[in-house]
């Protein structure tokens, strides 16, 4: 087992495009981290890096402490998975997993053992004589990543190996690869676009924009206190609601429209909001931070009513979303993911595509009454709304 650390590692290519900018992560020994973001955003060019398959232009990876830049990709002792699983269709699972321990000339015996120990970790151990043909898509996953557990790797590297699954066999399969990196306990890094699988899955998450990370931390911390609004727009299933809106001019209440919500008490002190008071700003609240005021309690503490007209109900059976409109303008979650700071530094997040009266949504609980069409009150929870700088993207709550 071993650790892994990128400083500062970028790839240029010849035309000047850089793929990855000052990349710095550190992985620990035994940990499983996710490199996540949107298509195009380098995750999978930074993976490749690790493995050796593309050279770096600037940085140092090094795997245990060791410097490992000019290394060849079997120097390395990285093993890599997949989004095709790369099986050959003429061999046994047995054969399959055990094939790299065969090119090392491994005693049949010894070769056997691996085998055996592998295929009893992935659950395999009754498939060892099918063929690829006749196995699900998890059970080949699984063979996949057992040819890669076999060679005792110093890190797992994880190429989106779940895309090709459906629905209800990936979220399966996502719990059987977590169980599985935990057992061996071997540095993970694993790449994919879909933020419920980074989120469920990872120990820490780096979420990517453009070549760059633009925060690593916990899935709780990115969830709950977001570095900018990129991470905000990007990470959560309904999207954040972003609106556009006014501080006050002490800095205690924020205005949506022709309504107003008070600002968390740890964004009041004149160091947080006092260079934003009276000035615009982004506001966000998560769906499931807006609940059905005739239903919600009220302790008089952090709690506000914010009014919409519904326009959809989506009944899910343990919950209830519903889109509804303010007067308020508000940026989507698309507008949010496809602003772009560094190749327009004049064009400030709260310019970028704002209309009013479009849909918001709120989580709310199955047994509400809420109806299409209705004109519904919804209590929130202030204390735990965020705040944006609009020209920069940055949350107000990361400076308290």
């Amino acid at each position: 087992m071993a650790t892994l650390k990128l400083s500062a590692v970028t790839k240029r290519y010849p035309n000047g495009f850089e793929a990855v900018t000052d990349m710095d992560l550190d992985v620990a020994e035994g940990e499983f981290m996710v490199l996540v973001g949107p298509s195009g955003c380098g995750k999978t060019t930074a993976l490749r890096m690790v493995a050796g398959l593309e050279d770096i232009t600037e940085g140092t990876i090094e795997l245990d402490g060791r410097v490992v830049n000019d290394l060849s990709p079997r120097e390395r002792d990285v093993a890599m998975v997949f989004q095709n699983y790369a099986l050959y269709p003429h061999m046994t699972v047995a054969e399959n997993i055990g094939f790299s321990l065969s090119l090392q000339r491994m005693p049949k015996a010894e070769r056997r053992q691996k085998v055996a120990e592998a295929a009893q970790i992935l659950g395999l151990s009754e498939h060892l004589d099918r063929k690829p043909a006749q196995l699900s898509g998890g059970q080949r996953q699984r063979v996949a990543m057992g040819r890669a557990i076999v060679r005792n790797p110093a890190v797992f590297l994880m190429d989106e190996p779940l895309s090709n699954l459906d629905a209800k066999l990936r979220v399966h399969t996502r719990a059987e690869v977590s169980r599985i990196q935990r057992r061996v306990g071997v540095a993970t890094v694993y790449v994919t676009h879909d933020q419920v699988e980074a989120m469920t899955m990872g120990d820490r998450i780096a979420v990517m924009r453009n070549g760059r990370i633009q925060q690593c931390a916990t899935p709780q911390v990115v969830y709950g206190l977001p570095n900018n609004l990129f991470v905000a727009a990007f990470i959560g299933s309904p999207a954040m609601n972003l609106y556009q809106a006014e501080l006050s001019a002490d800095g205690t209440t924020v205005a949506l429209g022709n309504q107003t919500l008070d600002v968390p008490t740890v964004l009041r002190p004149e160091s947080v909001a006092g260079s934003h008071r009276g000035r615009p700003v982004v506001v966000g609240i998560r769906p499931e931070e807006l609940a059905d005021a005739a239903r919600a309690g009220d302790d008089g503490v952090g709690m506000r009513r914010l009014e919409g007209t519904v326009d959809l109900i989506e009944e899910l059976g343990s919950e209830t979303l519903v889109h509804f409109h303010i007067d308020a303008a508000r940026l989507s979650a698309t507008d949010a993911l496809l602003a772009d700071a560094d190749e327009d530094p004049d064009l400030g997040a709260g310019e970028i595509g704002a209309e009013t009266a479009t849909a918001g949504v709120a989580r709310v609980a199955p047994d509400s009454r809420i109806a299409a069409g209705q004109r519904v009150r919804f209590a929130v929870d202030t204390e735990k709304i965020h705040l944006f700088d609009p020209e920069t993207g940055d949350s107000l709550r990361q400076a308290a």
